[in-house]
């Protein structure tokens, strides 16, 4: 029996993250892992590979760097998890709230569902309403029911639900409107991201505000990715707004398991319990939501990007990243149909077919071509350890990759792909 069937006899979906699945990879992809360094990872057999997955962007300084590690290991030795709340858990708290300047109070949990699923309760809590609005564009906001009711996927869970979870358009600051003019201002909160390739136009984020608080909603920004990895503020700094409550992970912790809900005070503290007389609202709970090992590498890992500049390292290999790869697509003749995309920091890249649709069959061949390079790009996650040897290896393989995708544009991907091409995960049947 091999890796994947192992995996899968025993975990559904064969891995705790449906985008870590096997229909997610090409079928050259390793079927697990065994370790990371830098931005390197390693099969079991010993296979090296050129990563930027980077554990699904959460992993934005490099794997196993030292100062990180010893910082979450010193609090394994501390006790990791103790009977009242720890110093390390105050010191936590004290550096997001200081960081971030929409801050007041902190919710540490251990995943990005748990704090964007706490921030839309608290929002309802707070308003006193029921619906809760979306950016439909924007794929994942979190496994709870609230958000998952509204994808093809909604076997188990109640039909009523569906009715409770609005959507909206990304830089369609009408397709809101009119969700507040059908729902009679009954919308508790809407929750987006930042952006992700496509940027904010004609000021939209703060119509997007203004509209919410006219009309008595919160406005909550999901910075799972954009967070830490845009501005050390958040993206919210770099576009210059500020949310009711955000909601923090990926890259805080450089891996180790941290999310965060944070907001302004007077909505925060009803999930408190020092406001004499007031209902109470339990918020978040969790036994190991402020695990002291994962925060003492949350704590370490703002040190090291003050002190090298992880950020500033990100956006410059993003630029030379996109450059390059769009320089060879275009030198290839197909810039109209293979091309890298959205900002430095998180670029992304297209893969369209001779009519100019999105064909995952494509995107999957040219993933497999790299594979044989030994590099993996299920999408492009940059780190602090990526450099300009590893730079100079991925263009070297896209060339090569993209000359194989030119003749697939001509004579159709299935002559050159081995095994089916990926899946989205939001699809209603396997």
């Amino acid at each position: 029996m091999n890796y994947s069937e192992r995996l899968n006899n025993l975990i559904p979906g064969g891995a705790h993250t449906y985008s870590r699945g096997d229909d997610q990879y090409p079928e050259n992809a390793p079927q697990i892992l065994e370790r990371g360094e830098g931005c390197y990872v390693f099969d079991p057999e010993g296979n090296k590979y050129l990563d930027y997955g980077m554990g699904l962007r959460a992993v934005t300084v490099g794997y196993g760097y030292k100062e990180i590690a010893e910082a979450a290991i010193a609090e394994i030795y501390k006790g990791n998890g103790l009977t009242r709340a720890s110093l390390t858990e105050l010191k936590a708290a004290e550096v997001i709230t200081e960081l971030i300047p929409s801050a007041d109070m902190v919710k540490f949990g251990k995943n990005g569902s748990t704090v964007t699923s706490a921030a839309v309760k608290i929002a309802r809590a707070y308003t006193g309403k029921k619906y809760v609005a979306r950016c439909f564009e924007q794929p994942f906001f979190s496994y709870d029911d609230w958000f998952i009711v509204d994808t093809p996927l909604t076997r188990g869970i109640p039909k009523e639900f569906s009715d409770l979870t609005l959507h909206f358009n990304y830089n369609d600051i009408g397709s809101l409107e009119k969700l507040f003019d059908k729902y009679h201002d009954d919308i508790s909160c809407i929750i987006l991201e930042p952006m992700l390739t496509v940027e904010p136009k004609d000021n939209f984020l703060h119509k997007v505000k203004d509209l919410c608080h006219k009309r008595g909603a919160l406005f909550i920004l999901d910075e799972m990715i954009t967070g830490f990895r845009w501005h050390m503020q958040g993206a919210q700094k770099l576009f210059n707004i500020e949310a009711d409550l955000c909601t923090f992970g990926k890259g805080m912790a450089n891996g180790f398991s941290v999310a965060a809900l944070t907001g302004k005070r007077e909505i925060m503290q009803i999930g408190g319990i020092k406001v004499e007389g007031s209902e109470r609202v339990f918020l978040v709970s969790t036994t190991h939501g402020a695990e002291m090992s994962g925060l003492g590498a949350f704590i370490k890992t703002m040190e090291v990007y003050r002190k090298v500049d992880v950020i500033g390292h990100i956006w410059d290999y993003g630029r030379k990243l996109i450059d390059g790869i769009n320089n060879i697509s275009k030198g290839l003749g197909i810039l109209d149909y293979f091309y890298v995309e959205g900002y430095p920091c998180s670029p992304n890249y297209v893969a369209k077919d001779k009519t100019g649709n999105i064909s995952l069959g494509l995107r999957t061949l040219y993933a497999q071509e790299l594979i044989k390079y030994r590099i993996l790009m299920p999408w492009i996650a940059l780190s602090y350890s990526h450099s300009e040897p590893d730079l100079q290896l991925t263009l070297e393989a896209t060339e090569a990759a993209l000359k194989i995708y030119t003749k697939a544009l001509e004579d159709g991907y299935e002559k050159h792909l081995v095994g089916k091409p990926i899946k989205p995960v939001f699809r209603k049947y396997n």
